[in-house]
């Protein structure tokens, strides 16, 4: 059998503010080109398949679509949600999505009824352990006094291999967890909420492949153990991944191996680094034009009306610093600020502060007038 491990799709995400709906639909349609042309028969998605909890409409059509491509290619699908999905959503059609091959693993009373899928060999056990947040899943399993995410994590995988010793079959974990020894990055939203998110590899032992979901990044852990990491970039701290999937195979014996197959860039990240009128026109930086970019200036003065000259040559320039050489003024604590001062030379030294240049005698003017207007209306 072989299996696509991805995880991580976060449809409907934004990138600074930037709708990537198209970019999504690009790269995870592809995705059913892989199926057709790897001979995929069953994808799994290890969690976050949404980006919020309530999904927009156009999020929801994109992701069915994106299915429903994927289906029609010859795959069966299996899904478990992370902690950006609401499982009771996810899975609210999961007895009738089974029908057509869509196998939706939500309930965390469920999770050791794995979905059984068939290859020449016999069944392969695919379990789907949504994700597991402490305080919740202790109840949901029926044991008040599990504590932490290695607890309810551990009675999870524990009901699994009850479960799995009594058929013996080949098996596939999908879980959405932070495993130790797995690299952030600055796009995962923490899961820390009910102690140490981190839970150890060993609980996978015995599985033969656990399909992980959470950290953005590809990832391996052991041969059996491995992140896919998202399929698109969702941080500048991501630019260096090559986003990828894992092609898994399954013999009659459990792991015979698993392949790379890197996905497309729809848009690379860029960073550039520099004084303002230096990147409107270094030639040199022609190269990152048509990148999504993070932009940090180092003007000793901020200048105005920056992002707005720079998108004029970088037109998806979406993130700007500025971080003046040497440094940025020292920030003083507000009784420095304000004792002995009068309100005109406060206002003065915030403009300085902001931007490491005093007013203009043109802005003092508009200063003074803005504070006399204020004086006006108090005395009214």
């Amino acid at each position: 059998m072989r299996v696509l491990h991805t995880s991580d799709w976060h449809v409907g995400r934004t990138f600074h503010g930037r709708d990537l709906l198209a970019e999504q639909e690009t790269v995870l349609g592809g995705l059913a080109d892989l199926v057709a042309t790897e001979r995929v028969e069953v994808l799994v998605v290890s969690g976050d398949l949404y980006d919020r909890a309530v999904p927009s409409a156009e999020a929801v059509d994109t992701c069915a679509r994106v299915l429903h491509r994927i289906a029609e290619a010859g795959a069966q699908i299996v899904i478990t949600p992370g902690n950006h999905d609401s499982a009771p959503r996810l899975g609210a059609f999961a007895a009738f999505a089974k029908a057509g091959g869509l196998h939706l693993r939500t309930a965390i009373a469920n999770l050791h009824e794995p979905v059984l899928l068939d290859d020449k060999h016999g069944p392969v056990a695919f379990y789907g352990i949504p994700y597991l947040e402490p305080e919740v899943a202790r109840h949901a399993l029926g044991d008040p006094e599990l504590r932490g995410h290695a607890a309810v994590l551990g009675e999870a995988m524990r009901r699994i291999k009850t479960d799995l010793s009594s058929r013996k079959t080949r098996s596939v974990v999908l879980a959405h967890a932070f495993v130790i020894g797995g690299e952030t990055s600055d796009s995962e939203r923490t899961i820390a909420v009910g102690g140490v998110p981190h839970v150890p590899g060993a609980l996978f032992d015995g599985i033969d492949y656990a399909a992980l979901g959470h950290l953005h990044g590809p990832q391996t852990l052991a041969d059996h153990l491995r992140y896919s990491g998202s399929p698109m970039a969702y941080s500048f701290s991501e630019a260096r991944h090559h986003k990828s999937v894992w092609l898994v195979e399954l013999d009659q014996h459990g792991l015979a191996g698993v392949e790379r197959r890197e996905l497309p860039v729809p848009r690379a990240l860029g960073t550039l680094r520099g004084q303002l009128e230096d990147l409107l026109v270094d030639p040199a930086h022609e190269p990152e034009v048509d990148k999504f970019l993070s932009i940090e200036l180092t003007d000793q003065v901020r200048p105005i009306d920056a992002m707005r000259r720079l998108r004029e040559r970088f037109p998806h320039a979406l993130h700007l610093d500025w971080m003046p050489e040497g440094g940025k003024p020292r920030v003083r604590r507000f009784s420095e600020t304000v004792k002995g001062r009068t309100d005109e030379e406060v206002a003065c030294c915030f403009v300085q502060d902001t931007r490491n240049s005093p007013p203009t005698d043109t802005e003092r003017a508009l200063l003074r007038e803005a504070l006399a207007a204020v004086a006006g209306k108090e005395r009214e």
